[in-house]
């Protein structure tokens, strides 16, 4: 009992001038970032939000009826300390936190007490880092970019690597071997690059426009034994427009698939998936390794040509490991044709049932459509599953990962100002349900406004990514 009061006193420390409001409104808080009534890992950072127009302002946070901790702040802000939080969190596992907010500003001078609203903390966790790239929204030259991870039960943001020593170099496309941080690839665009590579303790500079094919490769995708990487051969352009919400349409103008073998560091093709009338791209793996999802897209005619016609279904096919052959059966998942729209990036929840992807109108890169939306197929039925949402209209909700248990999906979303990327969490329960995402947190809730750069290709991985010198 003495650990219990001791434990309820050291929560209750920072609620020192705690006050009483004396009006009360009938509305819950308009706070920043949204966190009302949203679900979150049992090991996430503290959801430290704003109340616009507020002076001060009060949270009390209470956990089956009883008070666990009260913050009080300045310039409308709510600063949780970390440990304190990490208490509410490990207490409150797997059952909600009732958060009441009351302010004080010239409207309300002796203060006014808002209707509470909660937060649901899931027993499941998620994986400990989140690794993107930063890069401006919109670019011709490859200014201050970099590949950065963040440590998701705290504010911790680690570069990885950056171009600040040659900025006419492109960084992108990294991936993970099953989301082990202990393996990884990107790219390296521009003079001296290459596709960088890190597994088995060693790191090394691979050029593919010298063996096999002679195609640089694209986008990556591990398979799960950490033998074989997928890669797509992209020859992409860029249009750039004048006017409109929409200012650059990126497209392929051929595309192919090939397998990088490590072991033997040889490049395996299939004449299939070498034509130009066909392209191939965004390879992703099933979890047990046996089937290769990808979108490809009949060309209506040669040369590829970019038109809105541009229509990507989502297929797979077998996969032999011991053989390194893909099999004789290509199965469609999802037909642009008969459903509509242009399919992009499928990814597979870790127990293979479910394929998350982007939906589009046309095209092959999703980001820049305002109208890409997030959709879930379940593999086991062949049916839709319904996250809606996850998504908001009129803006792109695009890139996406699951957490190695399959609980959580992180994806860029443009829906704060439709300029910048910034990474949103939803999680996705054990019943196949899809709960309202939220903001990644911030130390200061004013950076997700303030930090002018897009987060980029989100990849959640178990720890931190640690690179010997480059």
């Amino acid at each position: 009992m003495t650990i219990c009061v001791l434990g309820a006193l050291f929560l209750l420390a920072g609620c020192s001038g705690w006050q009483q409001p004396s009006a009360s409104v009938e509305e819950q808080p308009d706070i920043f970032p949204d966190y009302r009534d949203i679900t979150v890992p049992c090991n996430i950072a503290p959801l430290n939000f704003m109340v616009r127009d507020a002076g001060r302002v009060q949270a009390e946070f209470s956990i089956d009826g009883n008070t666990a901790l009260r913050i009080t702040g300045k310039e409308g802000i709510i600063d949780i300390p970390l440990k304190k939080w990490k208490s509410v969190l490990q207490e409150a596992s797997g059952k909600a936190v009732r958060a009441d907010v009351s302010i004080w500003n010239e409207e309300y001078p002796e203060g006014a007490a808002y209707q509470p609203f909660e937060i649901d903390i899931a027993p499941e966790s998620i994986d400990g880092y989140v690794v993107y790239r930063l890069i401006e929204p919109s670019y011709i030259e490859y200014r201050q970019l970099g590949i950065y991870q963040r440590n998701l039960s705290s504010f911790e943001e680690t570069e990885i690597i950056t171009n600040r020593s040659s900025l006419t170099s492109c960084l992108n496309c990294h991936s993970f071997s099953s989301n082990s941080p202990d393996e990884i690839l990107f790219h390296v665009r521009g003079a001296n690059g290459g596709t960088i590579l890190y597994e088995d303790d060693r790191i090394r500079k691979i050029d593919f426009t010298k063996i096999g094919p002679g195609k640089n490769v694209t986008y990556p995708a591990w398979h799960p034994d950490g033998r074989f990487i997928a890669f797509s051969s992209n020859t992409t352009r860029q249009i750039f427009f004048t006017e409109g919400k929409q200012p650059v349409e990126v497209f392929d103008t051929a595309s192919d698939l090939v397998l990088y073998d490590i072991e033997t560091g040889e490049v395996i093709t299939d004449d299939r998936f070498m034509t130009a009338d066909v392209l191939e791209t965004f390879p992703s793996w099933s979890p047990d390794g046996k089937s290769l999802y990808f979108a490809t897209h009949q060309a209506d005619s040669l040369p590829v040509i970019f038109t809105p016609d541009m229509h990507y279904d989502l297929v797979r096919v077998s996969f032999d490991a011991e053989t390194r052959s893909f099999g004789s059966q290509i199965d469609t998942i999802y037909n642009s044709r008969k459903q509509g729209g242009s399919a992009s990036y499928p990814r597979i929840s870790p127990d293979g049932r479910y394929l998350l992807y982007t939906l589009s109108d046309y095209g092959t890169f999703p980001i820049w459509h305002n109208e890409t939306d997030l959709k879930v197929i379940d593999l086991h039925t062949g049916e839709p599953v319904d996250i809606s949402i996850w998504n908001t209209p009129d803006n792109a909700d695009s890139y996406h990962s699951w957490s190695s248990n399959g609980r959580w999906a992180v994806f860029g979303s443009r829906r704060l100002d439709g300029r910048y990327t910034r990474l949103y969490i939803g999680y996705f329960d054990k019943d196949g349900k899809a709960h309202k995402p939220f903001l990644l947190p911030q130390e200061d809730p004013r950076m997700n406004e303030w930090r002018l750069k897009s987060f980029n290709v989100p990849e959640l991985v178990t720890g931190k990514v640690v690179l010997p010198k480059l």
